[in-house]
């Protein structure tokens, strides 16, 4: 059973985050009844910090931010941080994990890491200042779903003897990756309706992943995963900036490159449909003849005439 799930949860991370965080350093308890130690705190790994109960102020070298009851705060790797409890006392998680593979923007998928480091930029240039955001709170419809799983997770942690401990924590830490991903992705929309330029930027950056892939298959479910936005919301946020559906775009950038292959009379017709980028000849037939308005046949002998 579990050499068919773990493949699965790894398959559907990817899916989400573009890459599987695999290195998970540990995870503890920490209950303070008083101010925290001034020295800053520093991990060589992502930290998941979460605020069970209580109210306190997190502090990094160039931020700081009020943290209420049930929220969730990621950091990045080397970024030193402490806390001000505010509140008389307070319990908190702390979850440390890694990635596998991270990639930056510009490869065939991105990773959470990539997205953390844009989401809390102005521009893309900005982003590539790794202090730009160190840290970035989770809140809203998602906070009920992590502190189940917590809660899940901290029940496991101390069922020390129960068979497959070991493995059932590494299964709720994915799940509570996946939660925080769909719950940064929530956030990074909700934040673009009042930020139009970013949302501009990030369709433009869909539109040249669309230009630079279009023959190798691609779909616009994993166009709008690239920028870290729904298919919904990409494809209002594309037909605003360019009056047509990103799907519509694609097909365009499709038949205009059968188009040129039809005018190569030494390339078979049947060969054309997956140098162009789509599924199978007869996809490919269809979409032609209904952009073109005859069969691809008909355009290559119509084009031969002229």
């Amino acid at each position: 059973m579990f050499d068919k799930l773990l493949p699965a949860l790894e398959n559907s991370m990817k899916n989400d985050c573009g890459s599987m965080p695999v290195v998970f350093s540990g995870i503890e308890q920490i209950r303070e009844k008083k101010e925290a130690p001034s020295t800053m705190s520093v991990h060589n790994t992502h930290e998941m910090f979460y605020l069970r109960s209580g109210r306190l102020e997190f502090i990094t070298d160039n931020k700081k931010q009020i943290i209420e009851s049930n929220t969730a705060v990621i950091i990045k790797p080397n970024v030193g941080h402490k806390i001000r409890v505010i509140s008389p006392t307070i319990d908190t998680v702390a979850l440390y994990f890694g990635f596998s593979k991270p990639v930056n923007f510009g490869s065939a998928q991105p990773s959470l890491e990539s997205f953390l480091d844009f989401a809390g930029s102005d521009s893309i240039e900005a982003s590539e200042n790794y202090k730009a955001q160190p840290f970035i709170v989770i809140s809203g419809s998602y906070k009920k779903s992590i502190n189940n799983v917590m809660d899940r997770i901290l029940e496991e942690k101390g069922n020390v003897d129960a068979v497959n401990h070991e493995l059932m924590i590494e299964i709720l830490t994915v799940e509570l990756l996946l939660i925080m991903s769909r719950a940064l992705k929530h956030e990074w929309e909700e934040s673009l309706r009042v930020k139009n330029g970013k949302a501009r930027e990030l369709v433009n950056i869909a539109k040249e992943y669309i230009d630079e892939n279009y023959e190798r298959g691609i779909t616009v479910a994993e166009t709008a995963s690239y920028v870290f936005l729904s298919q919904g919301y990409f494809t209002r946020a594309f037909r605003d900036e360019f009056g047509v559906s990103p799907m519509t775009y694609l097909m365009k950038k499709r038949i205009n490159k059968a188009c040129e292959l039809l005018s190569n009379p030494e390339i078979k017709v049947s060969g054309i449909a997956s140098q162009a980028g789509f599924s199978s000849p007869q996809r490919f037939n269809v979409a032609f003849k209904k952009q073109m308005g005859m069969t691809p046949l008909e355009y290559r002998k119509m084009n031969a005439k002229g």
